[in-house]
């Protein structure tokens, strides 16, 4: 049955909520983060970078692990509670490493055991929550990108709101106040906690008002999934040789990316995630040929992901050095705080992310929606002309002279679109492709490109330049800020232009899913 009703259920509104707390959290943390390690523990650009890319490459990494959990084990809502739980107390940990800064080796520590606590505690929560938008629907309902577009609107409610009260708070140019950033951050993941705990039963459940992830989708011998197709075969067990394989492969590759990357642990760990993971799943047997397609198609899609995330994630790296280096800041004698920038990408999300529902919705009526392929295509070409903008605006502009804060205002607002043609119709496409039993692991495998695509943003930020220090690409000398962002502009032009060509050939391997 394909649904028209423009209507959404109240869970996706619930789930929006808790999305608001849970991402306020997540952006409240990230918008001080940078800054926290260069002002507070003293650490030097190159060394942040590094952190911050190490930190959100596995904060997209274990979501394979919290969806292969859910899937297998727990169920979707008790993974999505231990997920909340787990961040909770690296968000209180990161407060207690801002309150003891001036202890640099134990602050470190606190530090680093506050990310892994979040890291795992995004992990449980972020395959799940996404699934459950599109649980909340019947199979074939063609509100779903509309829905995600709703659902992603709130999740901007939270990066909006999180930088400028954790920004105010804490980005005020003594160290010490850091911790009244982190503080409240952990106050409002308390307050998703909570508000999950008292209304999860109420709200998530499907059309017919049954409970949906209260099972793990590995327990049901047969449902129907969410491509429409029935009698849900079992995943298929492996043998000891096939498992003794599949561990040598995924040995192999890692001692390979360890020696590619002079013994980057975390680097070389997510690389062989991204490559042996999708291949254990698009090996299992009980696959049928239009699955395993599907299958195929998320991951071409997840591919290029990986180029427009790398970029985008710019954000809180390299464009809030920018921000805070290069960008005239005095805005009628007051200084806006660097963190703040970081709300701008959210507030654009929420002015367009309306529209955005509407366009697909109005599209879809007429029959002339673009498929999933050509829109995460045009949102590549924004993101290309987003740093397009910035190095025009940068051409010619000597290290320390400041621009007008519009040149970066003007970047957010083109990447906003862009994003918003890529990102929620990701996670609804993965949603329509998925076989139920696999429902949150692609999930995962989807944030896996996020993965990827963090820990490459880390490695493109050291590109950034700096007095006194000479940086290269593929051998071409990175010698200003318009070099910079140049290569952000062809690297995102490229991957826009091969998805275009790309995209009806997906279209078909897709079976009738748009």
């Amino acid at each position: 049955m394909t649904t028209t009703t423009v209507k959404h259920p109240k869970g996706l509104y619930f789930v929006f909520s808790i999305s608001i707390a849970e991402r306020f959290g997540y952006y409240g943390m990230r918008a001080l983060f940078v800054l926290y390690m260069i002002n507070a523990l003293m650490m030097d650009k190159e060394l942040s970078a590094l952190i911050y890319g190490n930190y959100t490459g596995l904060v997209y990494l274990t979501p394979l692990i919290g969806g292969y959990v859910a899937d297998k084990y727990w169920g979707m809502r008790r993974s999505t509670f231990w997920g909340i739980v787990l961040m909770v107390i690296g968000q209180l940990l990161m407060f207690f490493s801002a309150l003891n800064f001036q202890y640099p080796e134990p602050a470190r520590w606190l530090m680093y055991s506050g990310l892994g606590f979040l890291i795992f505690g995004n992990g449980f929560f972020k395959p799940n929550v996404s699934t459950f938008v599109g649980q909340l629907y019947e199979p074939g309902d063609r509100r779903l990108d509309s829905a995600y577009t709703i659902f992603y609107m709130g999740v901007n409610l939270g990066a909006f709101a999180a930088p400028l009260i954790c920004g105010f708070l804490g980005d005020t140019g003594n160290p010490a106040d850091f911790k009244w950033g982190f503080l409240v951050a952990a106050f409002v993941s308390v307050v998703c906690l909570i508000l999950y705990v008292l209304r999860k039963d109420k709200y998530l459940v499907d059309p017919a008002g049954n409970p949906i992830g209260v099972e793990a989708a590995a327990k049901k011998s047969s449902t129907a999934d969410t491509t429409g197709e029935t009698d849900v075969k079992p995943t298929v067990k492996y043998t000891f040789k096939e498992i003794v394989l599949w561990l040598v492969l995924a040995g192999g590759l890692f001692v390979l990316f360890m020696y590619l990357f002079k013994d980057d642990l975390i680097g070389a760990f997510i690389f062989t995630a991204t490559l042996v993971v999708p291949a254990f799943v698009i090996s299992d047997k009980s696959l049928t040929k239009i699955e395993r397609q599907r299958i195929w198609v998320i991951y071409i899609i997840a591919f290029f992901v990986i180029f427009f995330w790398s970029a985008f994630e710019q954000a809180g790296i390299s464009l809030t050095y920018f921000a805070a280096e290069q960008t005239n800041r005095d805005i009628m004698g007051w200084t806006m705080p660097t963190s703040w920038f970081q709300s701008f990408n959210a507030v654009f999300v929420i002015l367009l992310a309306p529209l955005f529902a509407q366009l697909w919705l109005a599209l879809g009526a007429k029959n002339r929606e673009p498929s999933s392929p050509v829109k995460q295509a045009i949102g590549l070409l924004l993101l290309s002309l987003g740093y397009l903008l910035i190095a025009i605006g940068v051409q010619g502009v000597e290290p320390g002279v400041k621009v007008s804060i519009l040149w970066l205002a003007g970047l957010y607002f083109i990447h906003t679109m862009g994003e918003l043609c890529l990102s929620p119709i990701g996670l609804s496409m993965v949603n329509k492709l998925s076989p139920i039993r696999f429902a949150s692991l692609l999930m995962g495998v989807w944030y896996l490109s996020m993965a990827t695509a963090n820990k490459l943003a880390g490695a493109l930020s050291s590109l950034y330049p700096e007095e006194g220090k000479v940086k290269h690409l593929f051998g071409i000398e990175i010698a200003n800020l318009f070099d910079f962002f140049m290569v952000f502009v062809v690297m995102a032009a490229v991957a826009s232009l091969i998805l275009f060509l790309l995209s009806k050939k997906l279209q078909k391997l897709m079976h009738g899913v748009r």
